[in-house]
């Protein structure tokens, strides 16, 4: 190499080394500004809520502060008992109920699996693929509408309709107490519950109701900084909170202490004219404003709730958050273009442009409203031979 080369060689590695110097203090220097205004920010949340940064709303929706989960409310038509509540608990594990003698509530709702089952789709009757995620029942007490499509209005109805699907347990109605009716301890159980031993279709989904009602959130690190403990949730986990509340615009749909609105909204996930096709509440109402809309899901323990969204596509919170930070796109076919049911996305979605500290910070927040659910066994059935009590 000549000197003439070396020179230019070294004068080009030179400019290179002061290129990369440069911009890492720049970077340095916007993440401390960053960093400082976050620490701002970190502060005013340890103060009381009354002084915290006012939430990102759309004009259409009000406020509901977040909150720690309240007691559970039992119909006056179906109150609640220690003896109903464990009769419940055997009813929802118990396989005889279905029409295969194969498939229990808990099939689908399994303590270990977040009270889902972590499927994209559960299995039900002669293994048919259901149509759509298995919800987990975690804190479903609080809901005014049960399923994706809010076709239940109340934990017995769901309890029924889930018995009869024929994708779930295809049980006629009118047979689903045979199964238990002829069984001894099963009546003194009845007995207990309802003041005598009639086993009836109505009084199974009273108890299974009354057993899933008790199946709520524990304490979070959210509920306890809410409560006045403000070392509960790291700094991480705090500025996600922020986020969430501002910049995330994640409140126009989760709010409240169930972290939801209990509404029904179009993220442009109905896959018209795919395959996949769902088209939502609209198969329940009728309503064409309704095509591609489902209920909010709460967003309690959601790291252990998983996969994602009704169709079950999304096994990653990550992914989740980054389809919403694009507006959640909705991918429709050109050829239904002029379709009657064409959906129309929810106006409260649109591109937030979240910078990846704001995206790992709001990750870090899920995991602050997260406790891992109560731990569960199934229990002794009566008349399966392990045991009669």
């Amino acid at each position: 190499m000549d000197a003439r080369s070396a020179i230019l060689r070294s004068a080009f590695l030179m400019g290179l080394v002061a290129a990369v110097l440069g911009v890492f203090f720049y970077q340095t220097d916007i993440w401390s500004s960053q960093a400082d205004a976050g620490s701002a920010v970190i502060q005013a949340y340890k103060g009381p809520q009354s002084g915290w940064p006012a939430p990102h709303l759309s004009d259409s929706v009000s406020h509901r502060a977040l909150a720690p989960l309240p007691g559970v409310e039992y119909p006056e038509d179906n109150p609640n008992s220690e003896a109903k509540e464990g009769l419940g608990k055997k009813l929802f594990f118990d396989p005889r109920l279905s029409a295969s003698g194969t498939l229990a509530c808990a099939s689908c709702h399994d303590p270990d699996l977040g009270w889902s089952d972590g499927r994209r789709r559960s299995f039900g009757h002669a293994r048919r693929e259901g149509r759509r995620n298995s919800q987990t029942i975690l804190n479903a007490a609080y809901y005014d509408h049960l399923f994706w499509d809010g076709r239940a209005e109340s934990l017995e109805e769901q309890a029924m309709t889930a018995i009869a699907g024929p994708r779930e347990m295809n049980q006629g109605l009118n047979l689903v107490a045979d199964g238990i009716r002829d069984v001894p301890a099963y009546r003194r159980l009845f007995k207990d519950s309802f003041g005598d031993s009639t086993i009836t279709v109505q009084r199974i989904a009273q108890a299974i109701a009354t057993f899933e009602r008790g199946v709520t959130s524990r304490t979070s690190d959210l509920d306890r900084f809410l409560q006045g403990d403000r070392e509960a949730m790291s700094d991480r986990q705090i500025y996600g909170l922020h986020v969430f509340r501002t910049t995330g615009q994640c409140m126009n749909c989760h709010s409240g202490a169930l972290l939801s609105d209990d509404k029904f909204h179009n993220l442009g996930q109905s896959h018209l004219g795919r395959p996949s096709e769902d088209l939502g509440r609209f198969l329940v109402t009728g309503d064409t404003s309704d095509v591609g809309k489902f209920r909010t899901p709460s967003l309690r323990d959601v790291t252990y709730t998983g996969p994602y969204l009704h169709h079950g596509l999304i096994f990653s919170l990550r992914e989740v958050i980054d389809m919403y930070d694009r507006g959640m796109p909705q991918v429709i076919p050109r050829k239904e273009a002029d379709n009657p049911l064409y959906p129309e996305k929810s106006p409260l979605l649109e591109p937030l442009d979240l910078s990846d500290r704001e995206i790992e910070a709001l990750l870090d927040f899920l995991e602050a409203i997260s406790t891992r659910p109560r731990r569960m066994s199934a229990p002794d059935l009566p008349g399966m031979g392990r045991s009669d009590a």
